[in-house]
């Protein structure tokens, strides 16, 4: 049992340390570029609320895990869980949803340029802030009743409907809330599965098309023609890869669960870390194909670069040589 528990503790701990500082560092590069650059491109808006929602979502469910992962007992109370939860479902509904938005954007921006197409761009480029603030009211909307009836977990006797989450349960009280609710939240899910696949699976035809126009091209003209494509698309594409496979897992045990009247906590805690597996994983993918990111490790690189102080004889007409570190 310590052995299971130990790895376990080990597994949320690694989200965590590997989640907080990839979503942190994400804000503070794209905020720092709002600042100097006056602007921002509107698919990093999008990667900012996505980084945000991953934010909430660690340290709602990735923290109160590693902590009881520990042996830190009976944490919260009956309000603290009722926030706890709320912020977690909330969180995870905007990483799924944003996910879902970005692919979209992209698919949406290297489109055909025909009228249809063109319009659509330009309705959405406009209101991308728009659009993600009514995300939030949607979800922060839904999930009232979820967590109405959750409390710190005690030594009480609970409906057999009752969802076991570390500090918190959450107890939907009867088999149709509780099958309802459950398939609500699945269909949702699968729905933002459904659209970011088609949405990816259109960008992926999109670049082989354009992959197949160029050929016969120079391996110059070839690659400067493709590379803002591909590198602009490259990170949609992991994501939603990414994304379909941590969560699809999730959902698959969500689904399984529904079927059961009395759900063990090592089941919830499994479903747990596949959920928040992306909260942490996809910064790294961000981080890795993003070009702002590309830019600003060039620009440290080259701050790295410090001035070889000259000896005596070694510098003429007061040239400065520069060795890199």
């Amino acid at each position: 049992m310590e052995l299971q528990a130990g790895f376990k503790a080990a597994g949320f701990l690694l989200l965590m340390t590997i989640g907080i500082p990839g979503n942190i560092f994400i804000l503070f590069q794209f905020t720092y570029t709002r600042v100097l650059e006056k602007k921002l491109l509107h698919t990093n808006i999008i990667l900012m609320a996505l980084a945000v929602a991953n934010l909430l979502l660690i340290l709602s469910r990735i923290i109160p895990e590693s902590l009881n992962s520990l042996g830190i007992k009976d944490l919260l109370n009956d309000p603290e869980c009722k926030l706890v939860i709320f912020t977690f479902r909330v969180s995870r509904a905007m990483s799924i949803c944003v996910t879902s938005l970005l692919s979209c954007y992209q698919c949406i921006l290297i489109a055909p340029r025909r009228s249809f197409w063109l319009y659509i761009k330009k309705i959405v480029t406009q209101n991308v802030v728009i659009i993600l603030i009514i995300l939030w009211f949607i979800n922060l909307s839904v999930y009232p009743y979820f967590v109405w009836n959750a409390r710190a977990r005690r030594n009480l006797t609970s409906s057999p409907y009752t969802l076991h989450l570390v500090y918190c349960d959450a107890d939907f009280l009867t088999y149709i809330a509780y099958v309802a609710i459950g398939s609500f939240y699945a269909l949702r899910d699968l729905f933002s599965v459904g659209l970011m696949t088609l949405a990816s699976s259109y960008i992926v035809y999109r670049l082989l098309s354009h992959e197949r126009s160029m050929k016969g091209m120079r391996s110059s003209d070839k690659s400067q023609s493709r590379t803002v494509e591909y590198k602009a698309s490259r990170a949609v594409i992991l994501l939603v890869a990414l994304y379909v496979l941590l969560f699809g897992l999730d959902n698959s045990m969500w689904i399984y669960t529904l079927t059961l009247s009395n759900v063990s906590p090592n089941m919830n805690e499994i479903r747990i870390f596949l959920a928040s597996s992306y909260s942490a994983f996809s910064p790294i993918v961000i981080i890795l194909t993003n070009p702002k990111f590309d830019q600003c490790f060039v620009h440290c690189n080259r701050n790295r670069s410090l001035p070889l102080l000259p000896q005596q004889g070694s510098v003429s007409n007061g040239e400065v040589y520069y060795i890199s570190k």
